[in-house]
This record gives structure tokens, sequence and C-alpha cells, in this order.
């Protein structure tokens, strides 16, 4: 598979928020996020602002560094929103139920270079950074090779 990818910039938290509820509306059970990006960088911000935007009636949605897992029932189905940054090994992966998961939920996960050889090949991986010099602002690049993303992403990246 051939990777491709696309970047944006995200002037602001808010164009950050933005971006996640345009991420959320092409987003169906079985699909798999990556957020990677240094702390600081938004990975939890843009996990909200998605889970939120899926909500019928939006609630507080907890960052999971210490649960490790958040789940959440959303209209098409359920959703995982994974922190993995204090896991040690990567069998702690499989005890958290989360590879079962990979094939009918929707996962958001934070710090994936913990699912080690775990992680899917069809995920989408959004790699967000810091800008040095705009507080709020980001880089984000998104990365796949799975077919499905090239026409859900589309519409988004263009």
């Amino acid at each position: 598979m051939t990777k491709r990818s696309a970047t944006c910039r995200l002037p602001s938290s808010e164009a950050t928020s933005e971006l996640a509820c345009n991420i959320a509306r092409i987003l169906v059970p079985g699909d798999v996020v990556l957020l990677e990006g240094p702390i600081g960088a938004g990975k939890t911000h843009f996990a909200r602002s998605l889970i939120q935007s899926l909500m019928d009636v939006p609630e507080d949605v907890p960052s999971p560094t210490f649960t490790l897992v958040q789940t959440y029932d959303v209209p098409s189905g359920e959703l995982w929103h994974a922190d993995l940054y204090r896991l040690s090994h990567v069998d702690e992966v499989e005890e958290l139920g989360l590879i079962a998961a990979f094939d009918d939920a929707i996962c958001l996960i934070e710090w994936p270079d913990k699912l080690d050889d775990l992680c899917p090949n069809d995920a989408l991986t959004l790699r967000l950074s810091l800008d040095a010099e705009i507080e709020d602002a980001r880089q984000a690049e998104f990365v796949w090779s799975a077919e499905k993303w090239n026409i859900r992403l589309e519409g988004i990246m263009s």
C-alpha cells in the first residue's frame, strides 16, 4: 500500500475543533485514528472536540490519561478514546480490550507508538505539531495508506 499524506495549518484552537468535527462526520465503526504529537500539541483537544461533535447531547469528555480508555455511545455505535502514554509494555494494550475494539468501534488513540506491531494497517494517522511563532496555532498532517481514506478526506483537505 502506498502512503499518502495531506497537511493543513490550524491557526487557532477553534480551527483544531472545526477539523475534528469535519473528521468526525466521515468516521464509521471500524475506523482507527492515531493521534501523534508532543505533549501539548492538541491531541486531547482534537479528540474531545471530535467526540463531543458526535454526541446527541454534548457532555464532558475527560482525558483518558489515568483511566487509559474512555468509551462513549454515539449514534453510529461505540467510540473508544485511549491514551496509551502510561503503558509500559505492548501486552497491556491487549488487556484493555482495545484490539477487539478496532473491528467494531471508532477508536481514537493517543500515543499510538505504544501499539507497536498491533497498530492497524488501515488506520488514519494525524500528526499534530506546535507552531513556534503563534501560541494556539498547530500544523496537522494526515498520513494513510488505506484506499478508504482517499475519498473520505477529499472534501476535508481540499
